[in-house]
């Protein structure tokens, strides 16, 4: 069962120029000021079951979640379409599986993959990543004893997310969800 908190926490501003739109490296900056955020952190509360989740004030007009991990949960294969993101992990450890290619946007239902396009992250407290446009991956907490907590940063706000089943290089488009969906 995952249970969403409806509240909003604003950290500390971004650097980018007022009415900018906030950059990877932007977003980057944010994430981890906000894992920096011990009592922040501490707040989320924890369900044993499903994630769950805080959204924050983001840089910019960013769209920006604090999430909790239980052990052995993960996402699936999913996008962010147009947007640009950047998520650290705050405590415990997240492993990220992403596609070091990029997708066709539209008017396609399944691929075929070629070798050599898998990429696997490991990312402990304190490490994270930005990310362009389209990026395909999964996050998962692998571990079967301990929560994790991330920080992740989206511009623009979500428009969609697409979601992916994955048989070895086959990849095949299941769902789009809208902003509607997990808000």
């Amino acid at each position: 069962m995952s249970a969403s908190l409806s509240s909003s926490v604003s950290p500390s501003a971004s650097a980018s120029a007022p009415g900018a739109a906030p950059t990877q490296a932007d977003l980057l900056d944010f994430v981890r000021r906000t894992a920096a955020d011990a009592e922040l952190i501490a707040s989320l509360p924890l369900d044993p079951e499903g994630r769950t989740w805080v959204r924050l004030d983001g840089p910019g007009g960013s769209e920006a979640w604090l999430i909790g991990w239980p052990p052995g949960t993960g996402t699936g294969w999913h996008d962010h379409a147009e947007s640009v993101g950047a998520f650290l992990t705050a405590a415990g450890e997240l492993k990220e599986n992403s596609l070091a290619t990029r997708l066709p946007t539209d008017g396609w239902r399944t691929l075929e993959l070629s070798e050599g396009v898998d990429r696997e992250r490991r990312l402990p407290a304190g490490k994270g990543r930005s990310f362009g446009r389209d990026h395909v991956h999964e996050v998962l907490n692998e571990s079967t004893e301990h929560h994790a907590i991330s920080v992740h940063a989206y511009y623009p706000p979500l428009p969609r997310i697409r979601r992916y089943s994955r048989s070895g290089p086959v990849l095949r488009l299941e769902q789009v969800e809208r902003p509607e969906d997990w808000q």
